[in-house]
């Protein structure tokens, strides 16, 4: 590999730069960017490109890939100095409707004091976004030969990348390594995610009067209410496997017997095993109305990521660089949330996710990063950059 800088010089640079790159992170989390407001996406990656070419110059090819009804993918490619080729990708889009920021409250303090960063998408993942575009700038001032760059920022991650997964895909085959944005677990990388489905479950039963001819009818709701309950005990946490039925709606009026209703069911697996599992338990799940009908649409989202093979010298890499930067570890996990890099690691290419911010709370109100974490996370991308200009060796 290309020789790294001295000992601890990247994170004591971005040190020196904190305060500039915590302003980019508030930059970012002040244009809100509800994966549902289309007018906000298109202005927050409007503000997400302004950053990067403020901080690195028009980049020597861009493309912006129309997303439809998600948001948009920009690709922006910095052209480097040396061979190689490594992505850098992250969404942009976060869970919080728009207006939230205007109602949000800061957490206490720790008890010792430690300060917090708290806003809607500041931990997933608007600190990443800025450490990566500071990343680069930060590789650059080492005058190492560095590969070629290319930022992936997509808009429609936290409602299953839809729109942006060929993009992603192509991205990735066209790199020797991908590094994703997302936050870490508690400081540490995250090398294996869990698979995700988006099933959508449809009742189709009879419409009559609930008072006039009950009989007549044939409730929707009462019988996507029995599917759901036997869909929830599909469930298997010993073997990692989650079903959670987030959203149902169904019904025309409190005096109809319901026609029509729908239910949408978050499932998680660690295996393909236990997907193929799910797939046969829900389709065998009956109702007692025959006169119900009931659809599952099977919206296998993302495969389970793994450590695969061509992922684990990066995974050495970047410990490599941590210890030259002065810390002691850097751990790798395995968490239950998916990501873009799940992708990735399907398709055997080498990824590492969870490269971003250090803090909690992920989805919830009153999400977090620790400030202090922004340099050392900062210099650890960076220093990868420095030393991915020859292949990966096992």
């Amino acid at each position: 590999m290309t020789a790294s800088p001295a000992p601890a010089t990247l994170t004591a640079r971005a040190r020196e730069l904190c305060s500039e790159i915590v302003t980019d992170i508030l930059t970012l989390v002040r244009q809100e960017t509800s994966s549902y407001d289309p007018a906000g996406l298109a202005a927050g990656l409007d503000l997400l490109r302004e950053l990067a070419v403020h901080r690195l110059g028009p980049p020597d090819r861009e493309h912006r890939h129309p997303g439809g009804e998600c948001g948009d993918t920009l690709t922006l490619t910095y052209t480097g100095t040396g061979p190689g080729h490594v992505a850098l990708v992250g969404h942009y889009d976060t869970v919080w409707p728009t207006g939230t920021l205007a109602g949000w409250e800061q957490p206490e303090p720790d008890g010792d004091g430690r300060e917090k960063l708290s806003a809607p998408g500041v931990f997933d993942m608007k600190t990443g976004l800025a450490q990566g575009i500071w990343a680069l700038k930060l590789a650059r001032e080492t005058g190492t030969p560095l590969p070629t760059v290319t930022f992936l920022f997509n808009g429609d991650e936290e409602i299953g990348s839809l729109a942006s997964r060929p993009v992603i895909e192509e991205v990735a085959r066209r790199a020797e390594a991908t590094l994703v944005l997302e936050p870490t677990a508690h400081g540490a990388v995250k090398t294996a995610r869990k698979g995700s489905g988006i099933f959508k479950v449809t009742a189709t039963g009879v419409e009559a009067h609930a008072g006039l001819a009950p009989q007549d009818g044939a409730s929707a709701i009462t019988a996507l209410s029995e599917f759901v309950l036997a869909a929830a005990a599909v469930a298997a946490p010993d073997r990692g496997t989650t079903v959670n039925p987030g959203l149902i709606t169904g019904g025309s009026a409190t005096n109809v017997v319901a026609g029509r209703a729908t239910a949408t069911i978050d499932i998680r697996v660690r295996s393909e095993s236990e997907q193929n599992r799910v797939d046969a338990e829900f389709a065998a799940i009956g109702v007692s109305d025959p006169r119900v009908r009931i659809e599952v649409d099977h919206a296998w989202n993302r495969p389970p990521m793994t450590l695969n093979a061509a992922s684990a010298p990066l995974l050495h890499l970047a410990r490599d660089v941590a210890r030259e930067e002065g810390r002691a570890d850097l751990p790798d996990a395995a968490v239950g949330g998916a990501s873009d890099a799940n992708f990735v690691a399907a398709l055997g290419l080498p990824v590492l996710c969870g490269m971003g911010a250090v803090g909690d709370g992920a989805h919830a109100r009153g999400e977090f990063v620790y400030p202090d974490t922004v340099p050392a996370q900062t210099a650890l991308v960076a220093g990868l950059l420095t030393r991915l200009t020859e292949p990966l060796r096992g």
